[in-house]
């Protein structure tokens, strides 16, 4: 949470809060509970919260899952230490900022969302990273609700607390939401912004670069910065609005008697959206203010203290996090997003879809079977069309049938060619009706195989977006300042003139049988260091191997065409990194483009 910002809107803007109409079901009142202590046991936790909570074995709009606390903790652990690998910090302008925006895209991307990287092209600190959107592809795409929280922390800490605590449980959020899938009567929307600790300018340029009908279509935002304080209490955003009414009523459910979050007004990202006219809403525990003698009589605690006596420094570790307000504030997360998003009841016709066996293994140029598996599971049989993703080069996957009615079976057929690269390689199924399920296959591809010469990476000379670059992505594209090796874009990593670190990745499988796999790209080096001392670098790695260190002393006024062997790396599934690297003053531009891995 930032440390200062300007009023919140006036009378209209309240106004149009307090006129949203959200398609809320009803919500039983809870009769009033003692006051839980503030720091019970996580199995403490379990007890109290899901027992006001429980779920079934089908999850239905009305019983949201309860989201391990554990998992979300899981995700702050590894926050924490890539701040440690990054001097102790994640600022929006750094390495640690970057690391975390691809933890939680490849989470994402694994799990099916939609996912974005935005860079704030304007409004933000220089060398500031991109905003994280991700998108969940069900539902009707009129009607969004956003769910969103600040990724970046202060450069003074590892922003566990802040605001690690709302990024992580956003992110369990999201993936138990996948893994759920659930019938969706709205999309849902998730959004990591950067640079909210230099004034909310990754969220006020993300709003900004909406269109009036995309704006419309948000009904509510959702914010969630802080959630974990540890002598925290248990506030909301506009507490009376028709937005918080779901929030309000899973707390008010445990007995919490929440409060509006006054010291939060107009300091957090939800200010961006409320400027837009768009309703918001949120949860958190609090940060510098004081906690009073009737609040701590409330909540426990201690009064006359600090809800975060950490808040902007360098403790706010995973040690300064309270798992009872997060699991309390992460469950509450999906009893909204259950509310607001999925449908009311289940599909009238639904089925299951399953692989038997789940797992094959095949000598290039063979092939493997499965048979895939429906069952109707509630109202009348219905057509479901099977199809497959994932399949690498030289593997096709084919059905017979290729569909099936619910309660019938297919067998799919994994067929590979004598050129296919050994690897282990996920591939979904998915079945498609009234409805679409999913279910996993993992092909082997054993041997040494074949060697077809072929060049491995896709787009090196980015001409086609950014897929499947990933990283710093924002580098890529035809920029003012510097030009293409050839055709229009490329990637142009550094260039700041101040502390800053950029980096590409992509993954690709090296062919077993090849005896030969060259790494070539152009490289054009400029820089305003005038020293022959190596202040800047650029180095090109394979994992955590680093291959090749260049400079600013490497400068030249053109491309130069640079080669790497990477044979040794025949039958690995290896991800390839390009790393920028500026000190405080001066720039270097590296330019990269034009990048093949050829096998031979």
């Amino acid at each position: 949470m930032v440390f200062r910002r300007l009023a919140v809107a006036g009378v209209s803007l309240a106004a149009t809060l307090q006129a949203a109409v959200l398609p809320l079901a009803p919500t039983a009142a809870a009769a009033p509970q003692a006051a839980q202590p503030l720091h019970p046991p996580v199995t403490a936790i379990s007890a109290v919260d899901r027992a006001a909570h429980p779920t079934t074995a089908r999850t239905r709009a009305a019983e949201a899952p309860d989201i391990d606390v554990a998992k979300v903790q899981a995700h702050l652990t590894e926050l924490n230490a890539i701040a440690t690998r990054n001097g102790g910090t994640r600022k929006s302008s750094g390495q640690g900022y970057r690391d975390s925006v691809a933890y939680a895209k490849a989470k994402l991307q694994a799990a099916g969302y939609t996912v974005t990287e935005q860079p704030c092209t304007s409004g933000c600190a220089t060398g500031a990273g991109p905003n994280l959107i991700a998108e969940w592809p069900q539902g009707d795409a009129g009607k969004v609700y956003m769910f969103g929280s600040h990724l970046d922390s202060v450069g003074a800490g590892p922003g566990i607390n802040d605001n690690g605590s709302g990024s992580a449980a956003l992110l369990e959020t999201a993936l138990t939401l996948a893994q759920q899938h659930p019938a969706m009567a709205a999309r849902v929307r998730f959004g990591w912004w950067t640079d909210e600790e230099q004034g909310l300018n990754g969220s006020d340029f993300y709003v900004g670069s909406l269109s009036s009908t995309e704006r419309s279509k948000i009904k509510a935002y959702y914010n969630f910065d802080m959630i974990a304080s540890l002598n925290g209490g248990y506030f909301i955003n506009h507490l009376t609005s028709a937005a918080a009414q779901p929030m309000k009523a899973y707390w008010d459910s445990l007995g919490l008697q929440p409060e509006e979050n006054t010291e939060g007004a107009g300091r957090s990202d939800d200010y961006s959206f409320e400027q837009a006219g768009i309703p918001t809403s949120g949860y958190a525990m609090g940060a510098s203010a004081r906690k009073t003698s009737a609040q701590a009589a409330k909540w426990g605690g201690t009064a006359n203290r600090a809800y975060d006596s950490c808040y902007h420094q360098s403790c706010d570790t995973t040690s300064n996090i309270n798992a009872t307000g997060l699991n309390r504030s992460v469950d509450g997360i999906a009893a909204t997003l259950w509310k607001v998003a999925v449908a009311d009841t289940a599909p009238a016709n639904d089925f299951s879809l399953t692989a038997g066996p789940a797992t094959g293994s095949v000598d290039p140029g063979a092939s493997a079977t499965s048979t895939i598996s429906t069952a109707t599971t509630s109202g009348s049989a219905q057509t479901v069309a099977l199809s497959a993703a994932g399949a690498p080069a030289g593997v096709t996957v084919s059905f017979s049938p290729a569909s099936v009615t619910s309660g019938g079976s297919s067998t799919m057929t994994v067929a590979t060619t004598s050129g296919a690269a050994p690897g282990t390689y996920p591939l979904t199924v998915t079945g498609t009706g009234s409805v679409t399920h999913t279910t996993q296959y993992t092909l082997t591809v054993k041997g040494a195989g074949g060697c077809t010469a072929q060049q491995l990476l896709a787009n090196g000379g980015f001409e086609n977006g950014t897929t499947p670059w990933t990283g710093d992505t924002g580098a890529i594209g035809a920029h003012a300042g510097q030009s293409a090796h050839s055709g229009s874009r490329f990637a142009w990593l550094g260039g700041y003139g101040s502390s800053a670190t950029d980096t590409l990745n992509q993954s690709v499988t090296v062919p077993a049988g090849c005896s030969k796999a060259t790494l070539t790209y152009w490289l054009h080096i400029d820089t305003d260091e005038t020293d022959r001392t190596a202040y800047d670098t650029f180095k090109v790695k394979v994992g955590s191997t680093t291959l090749t260190t260049l400079s600013n002393t490497d400068a030249s006024s053109g491309y130069t065409q640079r080669s790497l062997d990477l044979s040794r790396y025949a039958g690995q599934r290896i991800t390839l990194t390009f790393t920028a690297t500026e000190d405080s003053s001066l720039q270097s531009s590296f330019v990269v483009d034009d990048a093949t891995l050829q096998t031979g």
